[in-house]
């Protein structure tokens, strides 16, 4: 009965004018972030945060929620049409999708497309309807101890995962854990790597580092790269899948639904592992994997399902534990400090209004995806041969109007150029950026729990070990630093990041 009424609450928050049209406005520029290649949701959602501070919290929350999953539903338009993803976790799409256009299929494989995101996005809410409450009363068990345990498996984790090398996203963490120091001890008051200036009294700001290191650097790596963007000219019809498609992609968008929304909960896997899981689950399921990569419905399907349903996954850790699965839900935590809400086993009880009004946004913002993809395809076509040199000085101009304009100091432009040099520099050196913005956002947070632990502790270290959450949480963070070392954990991490690497 609790259920019923919290979801019917939940519809009141996300049926309000206010946040029915904000929720519109995420979804409609999260697809179109996915078509346009280059973009990517971290950068819009780095770009958008200064326009969502004078709107209320849940309204705010829901609109960048609705650009994050609207990103994934259009990330599969130009992995079809073109074969470039429009949006990482898009990348496997491109091997049958772009085969099924050039066989003059083009139509069903976006149809099925935006039905299985439809279906995975709806039932991960579902999923996140039960599970987000029931883990936000386990997680009022931990104190300190535990929280600091829980956010240092959650870096483990996202360096375990990450791109490229695992030492390389180690240090990118351990940068990001540094400038999360910078501002003053919330516990002692002291001023620490300040140099006395007033716009680092607070720490530097969440805004301008996101935006200098995915919107500054993602236009500075894609100036150097030759702007190719062959589309597939065929006449796009049949777009409803026939019976037969259904009948080929329906285990597909099931399979592909659980896969995604629990790779979804994992911090660090997100949508991009849930994609290349279904996939490489489909192929082996098939009675003919031969047809993979040649135009099979099932290669699209399970895919393009899986990474909607993360999106939902995603949120439970975030919601019920304060703890971010990757980087976009690292945003998301920012955007809810910035509105003065702290995600974690309170959010329930403090602000029901945000926890459920989310929850069922995206239920609404699925709907309104589904009704949106299908008959603006062509639209979405027509996006794509804006042409870079247009688009990246514009993306410049929003970086720096919205650095500018979340306090009015030129200073933070010039943190935001900062970082766009630092990312660069990093993408360059293949270090993942991803780390040192998660690092930096849960930094206070892992700090602040470590302290008060020993603090309660009178500086006993053993507190992290005696009690049973935050030793079994510490014990699983020591097993994957040291999994490098066993050849067939190495193995297995080299291929997600290979797979990774491919978007």
């Amino acid at each position: 009965m609790d259920l019923i009424q919290n979801v019917y609450f939940g519809f009141t928050v996300a049926f309000q004018p206010n946040n029915l049209f904000f929720c519109f406005l995420g979804v409609l520029l999260g697809t179109l972030v996915g078509v346009l290649p280059g973009l990517g949701p971290s950068a819009t959602i780095a770009l958008l945060l200064p326009a969502t501070f004078n709107l209320p919290s849940e309204t705010a929350l829901i609109m960048v929620a609705g650009i994050y999953y609207g990103a994934q539903y259009g990330g599969s338009t130009t992995s079809i049409l073109v074969n470039i993803p429009g949006e990482a976790a898009s990348a496997i799409t491109c091997l049958d999708g772009y085969q099924m256009a050039r066989q003059g299929r083009a139509g069903p494989a976006l149809g099925i497309s935006a039905f299985g995101s439809f279906i995975g996005g709806t039932l991960s809410v579902i999923g996140l309807m039960f599970l987000g409450p029931l883990l936000a009363g386990f997680a009022l068990k931990f104190g300190p101890p535990e929280y600091f345990a829980l956010m240092f498996l959650g870096i483990v984790i996202l360096t375990f995962l990450s791109k490229g090398s695992m030492v390389k996203s180690f240090i990118s963490a351990i940068v990001g854990l540094f400038i999360g120091t910078i501002g003053t001890d919330l516990i002692v008051g002291v001023q620490r790597f300040t140099y006395n200036t007033l716009t680092l009294m607070d720490g530097v700001g969440i805004v301008p580092v996101a935006m200098g290191l995915f919107g500054i650097t993602e236009v500075l790596i894609n100036l150097e790269e030759t702007e190719i963007r062959d589309i597939f000219k065929t006449k796009i019809k049949g777009i409803l899948p026939k019976r037969n498609d259904w009948r080929e992609s329906i285990g597909s968008i099931l399979r592909g639904s659980l896969i995604g929304f629990f790779l979804g909960i994992l911090p660090g896997g997100g949508a991009i592992l849930a994609a290349f899981t279904s996939y490489a689950v489909e192929k082996r399921l098939s009675r003919h994997p031969e047809s993979f990569g040649q135009g099979a419905i099932a290669g699209v399907a399970g895919p393009e399902t899986a990474n909607n349903a993360a999106t939902g996954g995603a949120m439970i850790p975030l919601l019920s534990l304060g703890v971010p699965a990757n980087v976009i839900m690292a945003l998301l935590l920012g955007a809810m400090m910035i509105h003065g809400i702290t995600p974690g086993p309170l959010l329930v009880s403090e602000h029901p209004h945000v926890f459920w009004g989310v929850i069922l946004s995206m239920y609404v913002g699925n709907v309104l995806l589904l009704v949106l993809n299908l008959p603006l395809i062509g639209l979405w076509v027509q996006f794509l041969r804006i042409p870079y040199r247009i688009l990246f000085p514009l993306i410049l101009l929003f970086c720096l109007i919205g650095a500018y304009s979340v306090n009015n100091n030129a200073y933070e432009v010039l943190i935001m150029l900062i970082f766009g040099g630092i990312g660069y520099l990093m993408r360059k050196a293949r270090f993942d950026v991803a780390p040192l913005l998660f690092a930096m956002i849960i930094g206070p947070i892992l700090e602040n729990a470590l302290r008060q632990s020993l603090l309660n502790s009178r500086g006993d270290f053993s507190v992290f070990f005696t009690r049973p959450i935050s030793a079994v949480l510490i014990g699983i963070s020591v097993i994957l630093l040291l999994s490098p070392a066993v050849p067939a954990m190495r193995k297995k991490r080299v291929m997600i990041a290979k797979e990774a690497q491919n978007n």
